[in-house]
Order: structure tokens, then C-alpha cells, then sequence
């Protein structure tokens, strides 16, 4: 392992920050010459105070060396500097890029060329899901990584499509990556190091504080190309995100949903501020990438037509994204319960209904 321990201490050290931490390191070159530095030097460093000086000279409170590098080497983690050539490019273009980086998993030119993130609410509706699902898809096909923050809901459709589709994708935690949370993403997180990238920022052990999740959501924005916001309340997470990228310059997409939803008013909002409304996936890519025909390649792409009978027809026709009850199904079509449940039933077959509890259908 290469001599990461200076590094390792300096990006512990709590209300120094990546901004502070990297003025120090334009002025000492190297964590070694910081913490070798005098007193009157560190104070010659704009925003380095009496404060600061003390938590440097006091590295030791801040992290427990020797197990962090027992956690390093027994979870097979890399530590990338921004001093580091295999730095991810883009997140070095923010103004406030980490110090260095936690990784599990190896980094790969597609994710530094054509990463898109994709992030929402935690409690996400059918619909968000099967938006979310439907585009990280066929951002994955179209050589996209998807990038979010392995939460509830949007982010975890987002990388679940994502490795259905044999692609690449990265999750940029709020905690150490000793630390999964969610916890029922566990098994998720140890698919995305085999097919992508875990990223984190925090010590091995760092607990998901709220605190860390708006730092977490700078490296979202900052590794990627753009964000596209599916689902999301005023004040969420996903807004803070698009906020974010609009700040590093970064692109931003909005997908439109119900008008009366809670989870919607977030999203509605950044599209009457100008943000670009997204009906399907190439919305997305003919923004990032006009050189692209991405029209004629969604064409070449299109599923061939499943050949259905009458009924059918009439059920599948009824129904879209929007769960609906097998009352107004039968109320609709104005077929017996039994007739409806067989239609259903044979386009569920076919691969495109899909059943929900208590008995609700939908397009998939």
C-alpha cells in the first residue's frame, strides 16, 4: 500500500474541509510537510486559525490509524488522491472536490466519460420507480454509468437497472464503507463493486449523520456529466443535488409527474425555473451529446410489437405507468372478474403488465 497515513489523517480532521484542506496543501505540497509545519506557517494560510492549528497538531483524536488501514486492506480499498492521475476528472473541476477518495471497485474511462446521475425521493411511487428503471436502462445501453447515492427508492431503482442491464454504475455513500446504509442494500452495494464503483469520503467507520448526505450529494453532481431529478419534494436531498450541479455547471433534467403529489412539487419546480423537462431517454443524451443521432439509435432500439387478441387490446390500451384496481379494470372493459383476471394474466406473460398488491396493474 502506498503511504497514505498523512492523507488518511488530514481528510479525518473535523472543520477542515476540502477547501481549507486544500489551501494547505497548495501552500506544504504534501500532508507530511502540514503536519511539520509551524504554528506561524499553518496561520499563514488563509482560514487556518488558532482552532484548526490545534485539531492538525492533534491528528491522533481524529482517527484511529491502525484500524482504518485494517478495514482498508481487509475490504480491498483504494484510496485515490486528487493528486492521484486515476482522480475522476470531472469531480476535480468543482470547487469544493474532496481531498481524496474511498473506493471499492475500479474506476473505468466510460465513468469518467459518460457518467449521468439519477436521483429522487426515498419514497418512491410505482411510477417513479418505472421511470427510473425504464431511463437508467437505456441511459446503460446507450454506454452511460449512472451515478446516485444508493439510498431508498429512485437511487436504488437507478443502480438496480442499471447492473440488470450488465452496465456500469457508481454509489456515492453518506457514510464510511464499513458502514452501508441502507442496511437491506448491503447485498446491493457488494453488486455495484463487482460491476461498478462505491465512492465515499468519510472514514471507514463514519455513521450516516444528516450532516453528511448534502457532502455526498456534491460528489453526485460533481462526478457526473448531468442530474436528472425523478420524484422529489421541495426540500429534498435530489433538489440540493440539482442545485448543486446547477452551481459546477453541470446539466439538469427534470422527469414531470402528478400535479397534486408531494413527491412531484420539487421537480415541477426546477422545470418552471427553466430546467429541461425529459418525456424519454434521449432528451437527456441529445443535450449532453447533440454530435449524436440519438434519434436513429433509439429507432434501431425499439422492442418488436407483442401481437395481442382483442381483449387484449382493450385492457392494455386502459392501462399506463398508473397502477389501476381490477375494479375499475372490470368496470372499464366491462368484463366479468374472471374474463378481466385471464386477460390479465396472459399480458402479464407476454412481459408487459405487471401485477402489484391488492390486486392493481400496470404497464411495464
Amino acid at each position: 500500500m502506498k503511504n497514505i497515513e498523512s492523507w488518511l489523517y488530514l481528510n479525518a480532521i473535523q472543520g477542515l474541509g476540502p477547501v481549507k484542506g486544500k489551501a494547505l496543501l497548495d501552500r506544504f505540497g504534501s500532508p507530511e510537510n502540514i503536519f511539520k509545519a509551524t504554528d506561524q506557517e499553518l496561520a499563514s494560510v488563509g482560514g487556518i486559525g488558532t482552532d484548526l492549528i490545534e485539531k492538525i497538531r492533534n491528528k491522533e483524536k481524529w482517527l484511529d490509524l491502525k484500524q482504518e488501514i485494517s478495514l482498508i486492506e481487509k475490504l480491498g480499498i483504494e484510496i485515490i488522491t486528487f493528486q492521484d492521475s486515476d482522480y475522476p476528472p470531472l469531480l476535480k473541476n468543482i470547487s469544493s472536490f474532496p481531498l481524496l477518495l474511498y473506493v471499492k471497485g475500479k474506476f473505468q474511462e466510460q465513468d469518467y466519460k459518460m457518467p449521468i446521475a439519477i436521483v429522487g425521493t426515498r419514497k418512491a411511487t410505482y411510477y417513479g420507480n418505472s421511470i427510473t428503471s425504464e431511463l437508467a436502462g437505456n441511459l446503460t445501453q446507450a454506454g452511460f454509468t449512472i451515478v446516485s447515492g444508493m439510498a431508498r427508492g429512485i437511487d436504488t431503482s437507478a443502480h438496480q437497472s442499471a447492473l440488470k442491464k450488465k452496465g456500469r454504475t457508481i454509489a456515492v455513500l453518506g457514510s464510511g464503507l464499513n458502514f452501508i446504509y441502507p442496511r437491506e442494500n448491503k447485498k446491493l452495494s457488494e453488486e455495484i463493486a463487482q460491476s461498478g464503483v462505491l465512492v465515499s469520503e468519510f472514514p471507514m467507520n463514519t455513521a450516516p449523520d444528516r450532516f453528511n448526505f448534502p457532502r455526498r450529494n456534491r460528489i453526485i453532481s460533481g462526478l457526473s456529466l448531468g442530474v436528472v431529478v425523478v420524484e422529489a419534494g421541495e426540500k429534498s436531498g435530489a433538489i440540493i443535488t440539482a442545485n448543486l450541479a446547477l452551481e459546477q455547471g453541470r446539466d439538469v433534467f427534470a422527469i414531470p409527474g402528478k400535479i397534486d403529489s408531494k413527491y412531484t412539487q420539487g421537480t415541477h419546480r426546477l422545470i418552471q425555473d427553466g430546467t429541461k423537462l425529459v418525456t424519454r431517454w434521449t432528451d437527456i443524451t441529445s443535450e449532453l451529446m447533440p454530435q449524436i443521432d440519438w434519434q436513429t439509435q433509439e429507432k434501431t432500439e425499439e422492442k418488436p410489437k407483442i401481437k395481442l387478441e382483442e381483449k387484449e387490446n382493450k385492457i392494455y390500451n386502459l392501462l399506463s405507468s398508473e397502477p389501476a384496481q381490477i375494479e375499475e379494470i372490470i368496470k372499464e372493459t366491462k368484463m366479468s372478474s374472471s374474463e378481466a383476471l385471464s386477460v390479465l394474466l396472459s399480458l402479464e406473460l407476454k412481459g408487459i403488465v405487471k401485477q402489484l398488491p391488492g390486486k392493481f396493474f400496470a404497464k411495464i
